[in-house]
């Protein structure tokens, strides 16, 4: 199923042969940098990723300062170094733009040996990066950025699942425990981050808990869906990451070169975030306003923590989805709405993304002074395709969630269920379930509903091979 919702969506779940003869001439990683590199492999660098990821992208380490202010240092793998332009391994990763992860399989964007070893930033290993250094003052505000090829090595491959708990005080763990330093990095990391997370909050960066559905196998059978939280952990590393993006973005502009920028416009259905805040006794301003939009969520999130992931997720609906558009020099730029920033370049992820792997080409050729390696119109027509592609990458892995999910609820037909309007329009009405998380469609009862209301709905069937999940709803108003 999962094979046949990719080529069903455009995408290639097989590389050609001519990739794979590529991968079989590579005789291993790059460690002598084509420019001149810094060698910083005596910093301790770690990864925090989840449990089971094998393609580490970035690396992070910190450095405390005078006056409160610290040094922040995001290694980026340098997956160019490998995957050349226009090369067979390129143009698969260009049809495809991304990894993909579904429950029965996870289809990468470049193969295996490639992104979870010679480009991925492993543990103990030797690895070419590229470098986002930022100074950051005691009120989180940037003081002061460079960017810069370096030889790197991943001191301590760690886990949010693992890390997250002890930030927020939980035990050692034993990873971090067994390098000498490593603990006190990392809570300078953590302290650090929590300031970009607050200076980016009160210039209106809006603040979402939303809940992760995740399958859990028991072998082949699937066994349960788990709801995956942040945590402290995973906030660490989001934070670094949108600050490295914004950095990535502004410095492209300084050298007068385009860039592929992630835009989220502001909001269309507007008036139904209104609406939502005004049923929580919280006015809004008629016209799109971040700031205001940030301050419902943070007086929501204290007064009713255990509703805010839904409403979180009504809001996410209503803002829309992002983007890739071309920012060329001097031009006004869109910005992020969700994150109250003009400049955002994903460039944090080369191994699983591709125009993150864009964005590092950008980067080199302006470092080392060279032609930039995608013309106007060529990198205008690759943010489409990325936007485009990336959507049906979606719609794959929620195809193959809902067939899992599917599976799991075929036996439980006519039960009722707590649920939320996550989907309303003209080609349907969407609710998940708050117990499992599990999203379907509401094929009955559905009129007069908006996404964020919630209601009582009733199992009405399944098809597991097309992932269809159809609802009733079951309380008063729909009986």
């Amino acid at each position: 199923m999962a094979r046949r919702a990719m080529l069903e969506r455009g995408m290639l779940p097989d590389f050609p042969p001519q990739a794979l003869a590529e991968l079989d001439a590579l005789a291993g990683p790059v460690v002598q940098p084509e420019a001149p590199a810094r060698d910083l492999r005596g910093l301790l660098w770690c990864s925090i990723d989840n449990d089971d990821s094998r393609d580490l992208d970035q690396l992070s380490v910190a450095e405390a300062l005078a006056g409160g202010s610290a040094r922040i240092l995001v290694a980026v793998a340098d997956v160019d170094a490998l995957v050349k332009t226009r090369s067979a391994l390129d143009a698969h990763a260009r049809q495809n733009t991304t990894s993909v992860y579904t429950a029965a399989q996870v289809f990468p964007m470049l193969p295996e040996r490639l992104s979870t070893d010679l480009t991925s930033l492993n543990f103990a290993a030797d690895r070419l990066a590229v470098v986002i250094d930022m100074v950051v003052g005691a009120d989180g505000a940037l003081q002061a950025t460079d960017i810069y090829g370096a030889l790197v090595r991943n001191r301590a491959k760690l886990a949010y699942s693992v890390v997250g708990p002890w930030l927020e005080g939980g035990p050692l763990p034993r990873e971090v425990e067994a390098v000498a330093g490593l603990a006190e990095n990392l809570c300078l990391q953590d302290r650090v981050a929590q300031g970009l997370k607050a200076f980016r909050h009160a210039n209106g960066a809006l603040d979402f808990e939303t809940v992760e559905a995740r399958p859990v196998f028991a072998g082949d059978a699937l066994s349960y869906f788990a709801a995956e939280r942040k945590n402290r952990a995973r906030d660490l590393i989001e934070d670094f990451m949108i600050a490295a993006n914004g950095v990535t973005a502004r410095y492209l502009a300084s050298r007068d070169c385009p860039s592929l920028r992630r835009v989220v416009r502001k909001p269309k259905r507007w008036e139904r975030i209104v609406e939502l805040a005004l049923e929580r006794g919280f006015p809004l301003p008629q016209e799109p306003d971040s700031k205001a939009l940030e301050r419902f969520l943070t007086a929501q999130r204290a007064s009713d923590p255990l509703r805010f992931p839904d409403l979180s997720l009504s809001v996410i609906k209503l803002l829309g989805a992002g983007e890739y558009v071309v920012q060329l020099p001097g031009a006004a730029a869109v910005g992020h709405f969700g994150l109250a920033v003009r400049d955002y370049a994903h460039s944090t992820a080369p191994n699983r993304r591709y125009p993150d792997l864009i964005t590092q080409r950008l980067l080199k050729a302006a470092l080392a002074g060279r032609p930039q390696p995608y013309g106007q119109e060529e990198l205008a027509a690759l943010g489409r395709h990325c936007t485009e592609a990336e959507d049906a990458a979606k719609k794959v892995e929620r195809q193959v969630e809902k067939s899992a999910a599917a599976m799991l609820l075929e036996s439980r037909i006519g039960e009722r269920f707590d649920a939320i309007v996550t989907g309303a329009s003209a080609k349907g009405t969407w609710v998940r379930l708050l117990n499992p998380p599990i999203e379907g469609r509401l094929a009955a009862g559905f009129a007069g509903l908006d996404v964020g209301q919630r209601l009582s709905v009733r199992l009405l069937r399944t098809d597991v091979v097309r992932g269809h999940i159809d609802f009733a709803r079951a309380d008063k108003a729909g009986a």
